[in-house]
């Protein structure tokens, strides 16, 4: 009894999925004929943040991976020789500006007895330039107290956008000196593709041309948004930097990632059947051919590139007319 309700139930679970076939024709269709080349994804907006100041790293805030927004603090430098220095400034500037009230006050008395002929022309001349002087160091002190608050903000390190944080260059502790790379970050939002296209191909692709870029890593296809072909070759290669410029937010696609470009040359006829219907075991690459009576083949077929709309070229193996099923899965199952 065990048996035969096993049995059943495998019964029930053959007739579930042995529903009408979802088919689709091989045909001939007129498709872009493509120029292809492999090339990386970057970041169209990155950044490396350095230090401006010397002194201790004592707090990192973001590691490799986190978001960081706009104005966030990333990092903080020891701020207590900054702190000593802003003080010192500042007092200065109070030291200045009481010497530049003394120097007024010279000047004011120098003036009243010069015109009571109590003293000498030299001698108003003098304090006249006692007080520029004055006037003169009070602003240095204060251009100083300036640039000392300048550095004391650069404690404190933000970021300059918003994006992800793709490289920490520093650990806690340790020294850092003006110049010293920090941490390197890159916007996710918008994204580029950067390949190099052979001189004697760029009269076929044109000044504007129209690109999809594959990411087999995703198995995704994205149309480009815009392009630009830099206007200098590489004298060694003789090809010439193109960039494919992303729509915006696009998931999962981060700096490095392996892509190819398909720059459309031209248009051609060519034996093409739906992407899912390519059954792909080990070596073996197949489809089932479905013919009049509902019967289902399963025939081996040797396929070329896979198309823009989700399409594959059929180079052997069927012919215009016949109906492939859409779901390999379900058809070697009925």
């Amino acid at each position: 009894m065990k048996r035969l309700g096993m049995v059943g139930l495998l019964m029930i679970g053959v007739q579930a999925v042995a529903g009408p076939l979802a088919v689709a024709p091989v045909e001939f269709r007129d498709v872009p004929q493509t120029y292809s080349v492999e090339g990386l994804v970057e970041a169209t907006r990155q950044s490396t943040v350095s230090a401006q100041i010397s002194g201790r790293v004592k707090e990192v805030s973001f590691d490799v991976g986190d978001r960081v927004n706009k104005g966030q603090v990333i990092l903080r430098i020891d701020e207590r020789e900054a702190v000593q220095a802003l003080a010192g400034s500042q007092a200065q500037v109070m030291q200045a500006q009481a010497n530049v009230q003394n120097a007024k006050a010279t000047l004011d008395r120098s003036q009243q007895l010069f015109a009571q002929k109590f003293i000498s022309q030299a001698a108003l001349d003098k304090a006249q330039v006692d007080y520029q002087v004055a006037t003169a160091q009070a602003a240095a002190s204060v251009a100083g107290a300036g640039q000392a608050s300048l550095a004391h903000g650069y404690t404190s390190v933000v970021a300059p956008f918003s994006g992800v944080v793709s490289a920490r260059l520093v650990e806690l502790g340790e020294m850092v000196a003006p110049g010293k790379p920090l941490m390197t970050g890159f916007d996710p939002v918008d994204m580029r593709v950067v390949v190099s296209v052979p001189q004697y191909k760029l009269g076929e692709i044109g000044a504007k041309p129209e690109v999809s870029v594959e990411v087999p890593s995703l198995d995704r296809w994205i149309k480009s948004a815009s392009t630009r072909v830099q206007p200098i070759a590489d004298a060694r290669t003789h090809s010439t930097q193109v960039r494919v410029y992303l729509p915006a937010n696009e998931t999962g696609l981060y700096p490095g990632m392996f892509v190819r470009a398909h720059f459309v040359v031209g248009r051609t006829k060519k034996l093409v059947i739906p992407k899912s219907a390519v059954l792909r075991r080990s070596e073996v690459v197949a489809a089932y051919v479905v013919n009049d009576q509902g019967g289902v083949i399963l025939r081996q077929i040797r396929v070329g590139e896979a198309e823009t709309d989700g399409m594959v070229e059929v180079l052997s193996g069927l012919r215009a007319g016949e109906k492939v099923a859409m779901d390999p899965v379900k058809a070697g199952m009925k």
